[in-house]
């Protein structure tokens, strides 16, 4: 159970996000967005926040005996090391061949991501990199409220993707990075942060552009409630990143959150093939709940 502090650190973000939200119906997205970017003052605090909640109460609660509610920053290495280390990829890779078979699609074996012994980690939103402490990764961590050094300032929706191999970085800030070069790209408790849907979209296909083939695009959100209640959005994020070329291969819904992982397909026509194939009816972009809220 939360105790008064957890609450009023978890009161702070919310707000936050709110008042985010608000200024976005007002002003507009990207207007609202800028103000919040030069509010370096509530972004500072923000970092700090989070960096408590994260360290301090959320990783304290999956430490006690018996917890219900699991860490994400272990889901996600658990899931990464399954997926690069123990023939998931290669499992993967065969289930989509032969669907590339089906629709009459060929595919280059040059696109086939092998020998992953390190696995290049693009930790967007990161707040204080989590996963400098796992060996397996090299990371780039990136936030616009950096914690700490570890962590480079990046606003990730106005990035430059460019086809140089190298990433820009000018004063601790990253402006541009570099195309087809990741293995994952995570955006952990960053999606619903965004005010608007149209900018969730632009940072997944910001993750695609990002990507190796057979890379992953881990996207964690939080959810308090029961594995249905919102089912309807995450059927939703499924089929509009399908549409551009993500395969969902595996979700998993946790105490607070949701936990999925999407696989950049070896054409995207594998992938999307699973959305034409569907006769349900689903939100048109990556909406949240609060998208729906009256100001």
């Amino acid at each position: 159970m939360a105790n008064a502090e957890h609450l009023k650190l978890s009161e702070f973000i919310k707000k936050v996000h709110e008042d985010l939200r608000n200024d976005s119906k007002i002003l507009g997205f990207d207007k609202a967005w800028d103000k919040h970017c030069a509010n370096k003052e509530t972004l500072k605090k923000y970092a700090e926040t989070m960096n408590e909640l994260s360290n301090t109460h959320w990783e304290r609660n999956y430490k006690k005996e018996n917890a219900t509610a699991s860490s994400r920053v272990q889901w996600i290495y658990n899931y990464c090391k399954f997926y690069f280390y123990q023939e998931e990829l290669v499992r993967q890779r065969m289930r989509e061949l032969d669907i590339a078979e089906k629709i009459n699609t060929k595919i280059r074996e040059i696109d086939f991501l092998n020998n992953c012994d390190k696995i290049r980690l693009l930790d967007v939103g990161s707040c204080y990199n989590p996963f400098e402490i796992f060996t397996c990764f090299d990371v780039l961590a990136l936030d616009i409220a950096p914690a700490n050094s570890q962590v480079k300032f990046c606003d990730f929706l106005n990035v430059e993707i460019t086809a140089d191999s190298i990433v820009l970085i000018d004063n601790g800030a990253v402006h541009k990075l570099p195309q087809c070069t990741y293995h994952v790209v995570l955006f952990s408790l960053l999606l619903e942060y965004l005010p608007s849907a149209e900018q969730r979209m632009l940072c997944c296909k910001k993750a695609y552009d990002l990507l190796c083939h057979e890379g992953l695009l881990i996207i964690i959100t939080p959810d308090s409630k029961h594995v249905g209640a919102n089912a309807k959005y995450m059927k939703s994020w499924r089929y509009n990143l399908a549409k551009i070329g993500f395969s969902r291969i595996k979700y998993e819904k946790l105490s607070h959150i949701h936990c999925m992982a999407f696989r950049k397909s070896l054409d995207f026509k594998i992938a999307e093939r699973w959305a034409i194939l569907q006769n349900k009816e689903f939100f048109d972009n990556i909406f949240i709940p609060q998208d729906f809220n009256n100001i």
